[in-house]
This record gives structure tokens, sequence and C-alpha cells, in this order.
């Protein structure tokens, strides 16, 4: 049987004909950047991820790019970020001309270990990105508080984790100072093309991330500041639209599969014999509401690249997020890490691989996924 890791014909057959409509519609205006399908989406993406402002842009990594500029930070700054996530969220740092730092993360959630940050900050430190990593918001509540206590910014990468919920029930977005998501089309909200979305409760820099994505022009051909082009297209903000409506239905599968997957890796044996553990939801406290919306499924497993081999000989699709830590990449040698400097990104980076978990997803394939990852151990 083939799984593919992602299946997004599957995904989008149900409501093609409400995607076509935006479409004709965006045709038909002629509207197609920061038409009002942008408007619209940013009032809805405001309300669900219960923020007072959401401001349309051009991808994940010019929402996480602009926000640096929207806090003035650049050269001779320094920004705390975890070393386990997709490029861009260091990338941009760097971009800025600001140094990352990498502090090291938590082995059981992947995302950055709060206790380990105090120790990374400096005079010249100026925010913290913390990142919602595989669909679960970051342990907000210590980070916000050293935020605070070191008159620090918080910018969060939740790019993978919309709608999902933290400490009190509010959700990925809402605890920095700015939010910042993704609509590629690989994430549970996805656009068909980049597109992203910046979050806020802050109305000075709501105004300022509005006037930036534009080049800074306010009116239009008279600049105050300098921006970029962050506009984001009418079609992918008229796709997302129509998306939303189905992303908690979505999430509950994505959900219920998680669930599935855990039930079939319990009876497996393969727990026990300590080659396969599954991911958790972690909770900050007795009274948090973690809510993991599995844009991902991570498993970490011994012998990750062989089983990855065996898998994709089975025509079941996996994936490694992400096979060398950001303080590790080459472009960064200058920065002075060496291996051993942050040991559980490190060793995330070695042993983690990510299971089909998409929405369509049967409970005959999941089977099917087990039982070969179970073949393959019983072979070894």
């Amino acid at each position: 049987m083939k799984v593919p890791l992602l299946d997004l014909k599957a995904h989008h057959e149900p409501i093609q004909e409400e995607i076509f409509e935006v479409f004709k519609n965006v045709f038909r205006t002629q509207y197609f950047i920061l038409g009002p399908e942008v408007k619209d989406l940013e009032e809805k993406i405001a309300s669900y991820c219960q923020t007072d402002f959401a401001i349309g842009v051009s991808s994940g990594t010019d929402a996480l790019l602009i926000a640096l500029m929207a806090l003035d930070i650049g050269p001779g700054d320094e920004v705390i970020t975890t070393p386990y996530t997709f490029f861009a969220t260091a990338g941009v740092i760097a971009r800025v001309g600001a140094l990352p730092v990498f502090v090291d993360i938590d082995p059981v959630s992947f995302n950055i270990a709060p206790e380990k940050i105090e120790a990374a900050i400096t005079p010249k430190t100026k925010a913290i990105i913390p990142v919602d990593l595989y669909g679960q918001v970051a342990d907000m509540a210590p980070i916000m508080a050293i935020a605070e206590k070191h008159h620090l910014k918080v910018i969060e990468d939740a790019a993978q984790a919309i709608g999902a919920e933290g400490q009190n029930g509010k959700r990925a977005g809402s605890f920095g100072d700015l939010g910042c998501f993704s609509f590629f089309p690989s994430k549970n909200l996805g656009a068909m093309g980049d597109g992203g979305i910046v979050t806020t409760n802050d109305p000075a820099l709501a105004d300022k991330v509005l006037k930036m994505r534009v080049h800074g022009g306010h009116p239009k051909y008279y600049h105050k500041l300098i921006g970029g082009n962050f506009r984001l297209d009418s079609i992918q903000a008229g796709v997302v639209g129509v998306k939303l409506k189905y992303l908690d239905g979505w999430t509950a599968n994505r959900q219920q599969n998680a669930k599935f997957y855990t039930e079939l890796f319990q009876k497996s044996g393969l727990i026990e014999k300590g080659v396969v553990s599954l991911p958790e939801a972690v909770y900050a406290d007795s009274g948090a509401a973690h809510y993991h919306v599995y844009n991902q499924f991570v498993l970490r497993v011994k012998d990750r690249d062989a089983l990855r081999a065996y898998l994709a000989k089975e025509e079941i699709g996996s994936e490694v997020y992400y096979p060398v830590p950001v303080h590790l990449q080459e472009c960064f040698d200058d920065l002075g890490y060496k291996e051993g400097d942050c040991p559980e990104g490190e060793r995330a980076a070695k042993e983690t691989l990510a299971l089909p978990i998409y929405p369509e997803l049967t409970d005959e394939m999941q089977n099917w996924v087990v039982d070969a990852i179970q073949s393959f151990y019983e072979s070894r």
C-alpha cells in the first residue's frame, strides 16, 4: 500500500469548488494583491488566534523578518532562539544583521528549554524567538516572565502551530509581542503558494508592520520607514480563508490519527523494546491546556536512516525535520558553535522521523505504517 507523507490532492478535492470560486472572484475584480480577501482573512485570523490584529504578508519567513524589522533589531543586537527548527528562524536574524544565539531544547517537547535561556542573555540581547515546533506551543509562561524581567521582546514563531493552545488556553501567536505564521502549502492551514501572517495585540506594532509590508510607504510614495515588499496575494488569502472554516475539523482528525498511532505503537511492543519513542503533549503546569495540532507526528527511533530507507522501499512517506541543527549549519561557522554545544538539539536531529499524519489518513494506512516499522525492527 502506498502511503504518502502528505496527500494534497485528497486534502483539496472536497473543497475545490469553493477554491475555484476564489479564483473567479479575484479574476473578476482584478484586485490581485492586498485585495478584500486579504482584509477579510486578517480579521478572521486575528479572531481565531485571539489577538487584536493580524497583518497578511508574503510568507512565513517574511513574517519573521518584518517582525524583527518592526522591533528595530539589527547590527550589534543578539536574538535568542532554538537550534532545532527550520532554517528561516535563525536566517532572518542574520539577515537583519543581528546575531543568533542558540539555546538548547527540551528533549520531550522539542521546543526551546526556558530554564536555559537566562544564561544566554547579555547586554546585547534584544529578543527571544521561541518556536512552536511540530504543532505544540512552547512553554511560554516562563519565557514571557524571563522576557519581562530582562526587558526583551518576544517573537513567537508559530509557523507550524495555528490553533494550538498553551497555558490558560491562550492560542499560538497570542503570547509574544508578535506572532508569525506560515501558509506554506504543507502546513495544517496552507495556501496554494507562499503566504504568511503576523499577529499582535500592540496597535503601534500592528500599524508599523502594516506600513512596512509596502516598503514603509504611507501614504503611497511617502516613506518615513524602510520596509519591503511583503504583500500577500489576494488568491492566497482567499484560499486560506476558505480552508480556515475547516481547520478545526482537520485538527480533530490529526489528533485522532495521533491517538490511533499511539494505540498501535503501544500494542506493537516497540516502545517497550526502546526502539520507538512517541511524541508527547507537554504540560507546563497542572492548569495548562496544551492543544497539540500535530502539524507533524515525530518519533524518536533507533537506526533512523535505515528505517527511513526501508519505509521508502515500502512506499511509505517519511521526513527528517531537521537533519542538521541550525547552529551547525555551514553558513554559521563564523559564530563558533561546535558539536556538543546543544546536545539535545543535536540528538533530536539524529533520532527523529516524521510519519504521515494528514487529516485524510485512514486507519488502514496507519496500520500499514506501524506494521512496516515493526517488520523493520523484527528483521534486525
